[in-house]
């Protein structure tokens, strides 16, 4: 229900208006020229929330059935903002739907984004209280993207303007060019499927690559000084992510290639212990506010991958409303 101060519609004024164009000749407003004569355009967020609540009570909608199709419209655009109208108790005997969260909200920006290396980077904090990592060895081996990721995400566009400012490069084909073949040069020479989900994103979208989010490979999630023999059964076993992209609103998204050496062991014989280790790093990814995608290495072969590849890359970005520019 809607509280006091959305309570526009008591008297006349506003109130006769929408009863004459809307609800009389349903033809005569548009609905955005509804909302904005509402104010819900200009309204604060806890505000405009109160109202988009308020359209899904009995007291708007008085059909259970057609309260809960406008709750579905309603979250296929609200979903890719990390909210949605969740049913949240009854009001009697109708469904009273509130907003929620979707996902965590540890979705801070990137502070370190540690990328494009197969190798264990040797870092140190340069200065600890401002959590800034310094690259002590090695330093072309890695890349250390240092700018402020804002809501868009990190597109391809602002990723070249870095590695070109941070290489010199002012010509922007050439850093283009450098910067892809970069990137490339970092997946393991043992995974062609990696390298076939790389070309494949930036071929399958050519000219729309720009404006489209950055596909980062070789990412670091932990980093530990210490080995997996020395931490012992602390040890955390995801070091890397095989490809990282961040979408708007604070969405991270991990796409995972696996070979055989994910489920079997060095002879290929089921190896249910490390199948586990995958799984609850999984969770742990999920539980933190990332979405994980994963590929089987023999889905990513010729032709066939590559179709697979932009299908899978069209159906993310039209679920979270990332436009593909034509």
């Amino acid at each position: 229900m809607l509280d006091d101060g959305w309570d526009i519609f008591s008297g006349g004024g506003l109130r006769a208006e929408i009863a004459q164009h809307v609800h009389k000749n349903s033809g005569d407003w548009s609905t955005e020229h509804l909302f904005e004569r509402l104010g819900a355009f200009d309204a604060a967020d806890k505000r405009f929330g109160l109202f988009v609540e308020g359209l899904a009570s009995s007291d708007v909608l008085p059909e259970e059935a057609t309260q809960r199709r406008y709750v579905e419209l309603v979250n296929g655009c609200l979903r890719p903002y990390g909210i949605e109208l969740r049913e949240s108790g009854s009001d009697g005997g109708y469904p009273v739907f509130s907003l929620a969260a979707t996902r965590p909200a540890a979705n801070r920006s990137p502070k370190n984004l540690i990328f494009a290396s197969a190798v264990k980077p040797d870092l140190r904090f340069q200065n600890a209280v401002d959590n800034d990592v310094e690259i002590v060895t090695n330093a072309e081996k890695v890349l250390v993207y240092d700018r402020p990721i804002g809501n868009e995400g990190l597109r391809w566009r602002e990723l070249q303007r870095w590695w070109g400012e941070t290489n010199g490069i002012a010509i922007e084909q050439e850093a283009k060019q450098t910067l892809y073949r970069r990137l490339l040069e970092s997946l393991p020479d043992r995974s062609p499927p990696q390298r076939l989900l790389f070309e494949s994103y930036h071929r399958g979208f050519r000219s729309a690559v720009p404006d489209l989010p950055a596909l980062l490979p070789e990412v670091w999630l932990h980093w530990d000084p210490k080995t997996v023999k020395e931490r012992g059964r602390d040890a955390l076993f995801r070091f890397r992510m095989d490809f990282l992209l961040l979408l708007p609103h604070g969405v991270r998204v991990v796409l995972e290639v696996d070979g055989k050496q994910h489920y079997a062991d060095e002879r290929g014989v089921a190896d249910v212990k490390r199948y586990a280790q995958m799984a609850s790093a999984d969770r742990d990814l999920k539980l933190s506010g990332y979405e994980v995608f994963r590929f089987g290495g023999s889905e990513l072969q010729g032709d066939s991958g590559a179709v697979l590849v932009k299908s899978f890359f069209e159906a993310l970005f039209k679920r979270h409303r990332v436009a593909v520019p034509v």
